[in-house]
């Protein structure tokens, strides 16, 4: 499983220690170092099943300075903006192997998580 991972954020160290803890074998790409491609970006909205405005973090001050609240929900502009703008993106998702992922965070979708890896 890869977890995109900001070491700064409360909820990703949670999942990555919650992870861990479970045994659950990971790998954390720090995100905003190694930013998903457009392709990994609309790999990732197909497997969690979501559309990019669903894992944009529409309350960040970069949000509200490109007027993301107004932006036409055109998937294609969504996905531009967070290839340029990766620290918009909702933290920490978490991609399986087999195809399946999740947005990670809360309790309940770790738990989800884990019991996905332990098959």
């Amino acid at each position: 499983m890869e977890v995109w991972f900001n070491p700064s954020c409360s909820k990703c160290r949670t999942a990555r220690d919650e992870l861990a803890g479970a045994g659950v074998d990971v790998t954390l790409r720090r995100y905003l170092d190694a930013p998903p491609s457009e392709a990994e970006l609309r790999a990732a909205l197909s497997a969690l099943r979501l559309q990019p405005w669903d894992i944009t973090r529409l309350s960040e001050p970069l949000a509200r300075e490109l007027g993301l609240r107004d932006l036409p929900r055109d998937p294609d502009a969504w996905i531009a903006v967070l290839v340029e703008h990766p620290r918009l993106i909702q933290r920490p998702i978490v991609l399986a192997d087999d195809g399946r992922a999740w947005v990670a965070r809360d309790g309940e979708t770790l738990a989800e998580v884990v019991a996905a890896a332990r098959g």
